[in-house]
């Protein structure tokens, strides 16, 4: 049955897009049927990420206000078959986002597809609620910095409170993907350590991302990063999260580019 799942944060600049196009070609490359869809409205960014922009023809908003279809909309991607995006308008208004367009649109993508990865807006405001209004699973992305931290928490509160599995009483798995992880300036205390992220949280660890020039540099080639470099470290610690998300067990650690320190590895389970 089809999972949708929003990557969000309350703070901005964190990884979502990112990490979305990364988990996305990473459960894409486990013979998955995904689609990565960005919420993103004004600011459209994952259509860069995934180096589709020069492709882009018809949006989220159009399909949303019946201008055209989700067919003429969703882009396929070039590198994996199985791996589609649908855009966000750059021009029209966030309010043309509505509650019933969205509905109808997520519908027919569970549909189509193994995995909607809803690609949320930072903060509270409604293209976020829009963006985790249907989901099945949220991956909270966050910094080891107490505000990214603590604006978390808030979106873990609207995670509980805005969501349809809210309104029906049940909860909605939550998993926290800790990025730009460092563990010698965790260790010099220059950033939070995991353990203390995951104390004040309270939710499930999915995967830590080390800090990498890789994803910069992905960045601007136009490819996830575990795509464009699968060796490196933020790739496999991507892969591991994907695996994760599939339901495998896989132990916990944080993956580096320096072969002395390949990982360490946690005690706390695995999401």
């Amino acid at each position: 049955m089809a999972k949708v799942l929003v990557v969000t944060s309350g703070k901005g600049g964190v990884g979502k897009t990112t990490s979305t196009a990364a988990l996305g070609a990473a459960l894409a490359q486990r013979k998955q049927k995904v689609v990565v869809v960005d919420f993103d409205v004004g600011l459209r960014n994952l259509d860069l990420i995934m180096g589709a922009e020069r492709r882009v023809v018809y949006d989220l908003i159009d399909v949303v206000q019946g201008e055209a279809k989700l067919a003429q909309a969703l882009i396929r991607d070039k590198r994996l078959d199985n791996l589609s995006l649908l855009p966000a308008s750059q021009t029209k208004d966030k309010d043309a986002l509505t509650a019933d367009g969205v509905a109808k649109v997520v519908g027919e993508l569970r549909e189509q597809f193994d995995w909607v990865i809803c690609d949320s807006p930072a903060g509270i405001e409604r293209g976020a609620t829009l963006a985790m209004r249907h989901a099945d699973v949220a991956v909270i992305v966050t910094n080891p910095e107490v505000s990214s931290v603590r604006d978390s928490d808030r979106i873990i509160g609207l995670l509980d409170s805005k969501t349809e599995k809210a309104e029906k009483g049940e909860r909605i798995e939550k998993k926290l993907l800790l990025t730009r992880y460092d563990p010698a300036r965790a260790a010099r205390a220059e950033m939070l350590k995991i353990e203390d992220v995951l104390e004040i949280l309270s939710i499930p660890l999915l995967g830590v991302i080390p800090e990498s020039q890789e994803v910069l540099r992905a960045s601007n080639l136009g490819t996830p990063v575990t795509l464009a470099s699968p060796q490196s470290a933020p790739a496999r610690a991507y892969a591991e999260a994907a695996r994760r998300l599939g339901g495998e067990t896989v132990t916990m650690s944080v993956i580096s580019d320096k072969k002395s320190l390949f990982g360490r590895f946690f005690s706390r389970r695995a999401a």
